[in-house]
């Protein structure tokens, strides 16, 4: 449904500007990030809002089921959870950098 971050943006036309206002510190760090990835502000902001803007709409992916469909839902949601010796490990186990 949505495009990839960057698909189609070499072969497309850009038709319409967007401007904004920023601080120098601002700009500066997106500046360093840019010539990092070796874009231009521009890219490096269009593709950044870009997919930011997908991750924040495909985070409010909404699905609907019927009533029964929604009942077994709510039902596996409410079952206590199973043991699972490999998960139980990893959510234990201290975390090297602590």
């Amino acid at each position: 449904m949505y495009a990839s971050v960057n698909e189609g943006l070499a072969n497309e036309t850009r038709d319409v500007t967007i401007n904004i206002r920023a601080k120098k510190n601002q700009r500066d760090l997106i500046d360093r990030a840019a010539e990092l990835q070796g874009k231009s502000r521009s890219e490096f902001m269009l593709e950044s809002a870009q997919k930011t803007a997908q991750d924040v709409l495909l985070d409010q992916r909404f699905f609907g089921l019927d009533e029964v469909k929604f009942q077994q839902f709510v039902e596996l949601l409410d079952e206590p959870p199973t043991h699972h010796e490999q998960l139980h490990k990893l959510l234990t186990t201290k975390a090297p950098w602590d």
